[in-house]
């Protein structure tokens, strides 16, 4: 019997194997990319209730425009996006893409974003890891943790209707509860926060905005989250909650500097809003 299970757990996970289309990585990815997206759109719609959606004319206008940018800037590297750009009001510092195209930005962080590029920056980190599929790989590695049986249902079948599939999607993508109760949402690991750092700086260079205001966005984050410790008041967010040392993202996002200043020479300009 061991024979099969192997044969069949190896054929899933060689079926399953996802590159990156900006670093080249190579991921586990059992679950269909149109099921992402029927699932992002579902959650998006959830959050969209629950959460008090901004009516702020110039909020509004500002992330459409960002976000329509940096969309054009991903073009085929996430296929078959819907893009929809919502900002919600809350003073967290915080943000979040789904796949599909889904993204929300929550008003505390659009006000610490001074600038469009720094704007950019974030917005280009949360659509990396969903265009790096990052929430698939870490439903993957736990339908992987959770045997080799409920692994291939999944993978043969997912379904939006399946409960234990739709569990699994809230806590690896951050679905509507998970993204109200933070503790219950699976981390990316800090090697997937480093690779959306990448690919945020890299995005946000091919739509024409300074990438290195990477730099500035995160000093003002690692200051945020001094303030915040130093008063007791623990971890800032779930978007600093498990991304890597502030002083090792800071380093090497000036380490990233050479390689993506030069996108950007030649594409400022090229955009008009």
């Amino acid at each position: 019997m061991k024979l099969p299970i192997l044969l069949l757990a190896l054929s899933l996970a060689l079926a399953g194997c996802y590159t990156n289309p900006v670093t080249g990585r190579t991921s586990l990815a059992l679950l269909p990319q149109s099921e992402e997206i029927k699932l992002g759109a579902a959650s998006f719609q959830e959050i969209r209730q629950k959460e008090k959606v901004s009516t702020n004319g110039g909020d509004n206008a500002r992330v459409t425009r960002v976000g329509q940018r940096i969309a054009k800037a991903v073009g085929n590297d996430l296929p078959d996006a819907k893009w929809e750009f919502v900002v919600f009001e809350s003073d967290q510092l915080n943000a979040f893409a789904l796949p599909g195209g889904k993204v929300g930005i929550y008003t505390g962080l659009l006000k610490l974003a001074e600038n469009d590029s720094e704007l950019a920056i974030v917005m280009g980190h949360e659509i990396g890891h969903v265009t790096a599929r990052h929430g698939n790989e870490r439903m993957s590695e736990a339908m992987v943790i959770n045997g080799v049986t409920a692994l291939a249902a999944v993978a043969a079948d997912a379904s939006t209707t399946d409960p234990q599939t739709k569990q699994l999607y809230n806590l690896a993508f951050g679905g509507a509860t998970a993204l109200v109760t933070v503790g219950r949402v699976l981390p990316h690991s800090r090697a997937n926060e480093s690779e959306a750092d990448k690919m945020g700086a890299i995005y946000a260079a091919r739509a024409g905005y300074d990438p290195r205001a990477a730099i500035t966005f995160w000093q003002k984050m690692a200051a945020q989250k001094k303030a915040a410790d130093s008063k007791g008041a623990g971890t800032l967010s779930a978007l600093l909650s498990t991304h890597p040392a502030d002083e090792k993202r800071i380093a090497d996002l000036k380490a990233l500097m050479p390689e993506v200043v030069p996108i950007y020479e030649q594409n400022r300009g090229k955009f008009q809003d």
